[in-house]
């Protein structure tokens, strides 16, 4: 899953001990790499390392994620069909995000995050330090909600990574299918909520 996912998954401030810490975990943890570098975090924000890492194993090894990764493999992705099935399902959770979230609209939610994030963004890996940057300032989140948002993110990271052009390819083959990676996504996203709330609570 992608940054829109892992967020809403963090929890809720009323719900969710240490929940800031949890959220700044699972976003930075997108640039930790190793156990040394979790452990020179604090044990609440580990949490939420851990909660990415958990999140990003549960996701790959799911039947129906691998349904939608086999079938953007078919389309010409190769490798990269991952990366593109995550962001395209983070297209379809902010599409509809008032389905899957109905307590708080999607601006409204991705304006708390950047705050909470901007705060402590002297904290994060200096690499997502500067991305941070731009993904509030071009509020990222909100536009995953539009195919073109979904386009320009892939876009711009088949500029960034070498070797990865192809993903300028993925938005189109994502939305080629949209209704087959929807069903997909839909049988998936409750199995993944109920696998991180067990893991919140008992962890």
């Amino acid at each position: 899953m992608n940054f829109l996912a892992h967020l809403l998954l963090s929890g809720t401030p009323a719900t969710t001990p240490d929940y800031a810490d949890i959220v700044f975990g699972n976003f930075a943890a997108e640039a930790v790499r190793g156990r040394a570098a979790l452990e020179a975090y604090p044990a609440a924000v580990q949490r939420g390392i851990r909660l990415h890492r958990f999140i990003d194993s549960f996701t790959d090894s799911h039947p129906v994620v691998r349904r939608s990764t086999a079938r953007l493999r078919e389309a010409g992705l190769g490798k990269w069909a991952g990366v593109v099935s995550d962001m395209g399902y983070d297209h379809l959770l902010a599409r509809d995000f008032a389905q899957f979230h109905p307590a708080e609209p999607l601006p409204a939610f991705a304006q708390r995050q950047y705050a909470l994030l901007q705060a402590r963004r002297q904290e994060l890996p200096e690499r997502l330090q500067h991305m941070f940057q731009y993904m509030r300032r071009d509020d990222w989140l909100t536009g995953y909600a539009k195919p073109e948002g979904l386009e320009r993110a892939l876009h711009g990271l088949s500029r960034r990574v070498p070797a990865a052009g192809v993903l300028a390819t993925g938005a189109a083959a994502f939305l080629a299918e949209a209704e087959a990676y929807e069903a997909d996504f839909r049988e998936f996203w409750p199995e993944l909520r109920a696998a991180v709330a067990e893991r919140l609570f008992t962890e």
